[in-house]
């Protein structure tokens, strides 16, 4: 039962970055393409959008961005 729980967070940790580094290429996209990347377009507008909730959201957004920093270390 250990190999498997194993296996999925290895999964899931791959994954994770994967996913990590497509949106930092979406982003550098964004900036070089102005947005009109064609998979890479709207990552940098919704990247944006999730720190304007955060920021909004004051100490909680705060708490927030902090557990997803952790969460992604």
């Amino acid at each position: 039962m250990d190999k498997a729980f194993d296996m999925i967070r290895d999964l899931v940790t791959g994954l994770t970055g994967i996913l990590v580094g497509v949106i930092g290429l979406g982003v550098v996209a964004g900036i070089v393409f102005d947005n009109n990347a064609w998979f890479f377009g709207g990552v940098l507008g919704n990247l944006l959008g999730v720190i304007q909730q955060l920021g909004d959201a004051g100490i909680v957004g705060l708490l927030a961005a902090a557990l997803l920093y952790k969460l992604l270390k």
